[in-house]
């Protein structure tokens, strides 16, 4: 099976809140995506669910009157893909590359920082 295409920023928005709710219906997709865009309306997020169930980025259950979609991919998958896709188009392939700019810009926390040199220290180890 190949991947889904990459999501459009709407589409991975949508992705955020199904991965935070778990199978949902539109309405309840509405509801969560209500907090950080009021703006937005139920025949909008329907709408977006559809192209992104025929793009193939959610799945659909349509057993019930209201429609249940769900990530077609995992979390942690799509997000490696992203991250990958990333890489390659601005780091030139290096993740070194991309960890030191993501270190050097202020994007990582102190506590996020300490958690980075436990894992690195760790690996030290099984050398």
């Amino acid at each position: 099976m190949s991947t889904p295409p990459k999501p459009t920023p709407s589409e991975l928005d949508m992705l955020r809140l199904l991965y935070a709710l778990g199978p949902a219906t539109a309405k309840q997709v509405h509801a969560a995506a209500l907090d950080n865009r009021p703006d937005m309306t139920d025949a909008t997020v329907l709408r977006l669910l559809q192209v992104m169930h025929g793009k193939g980025l959610v799945t659909r259950d349509e057993t019930a009157r209201a429609h249940v979609y769900a990530p077609a991919q995992a979390q942690d998958s799509l997000q490696t893909s992203l991250l990958e896709d990333l890489i390659h188009k601005a780091f030139a392939g290096s993740g070194k590359a991309l960890v030191l700019a993501a270190l050097r810009g202020g994007h990582v926390t102190p506590g996020e920082r300490a958690e980075i040199q436990a894992l690195l220290d760790q690996d030290a180890h099984r050398d």
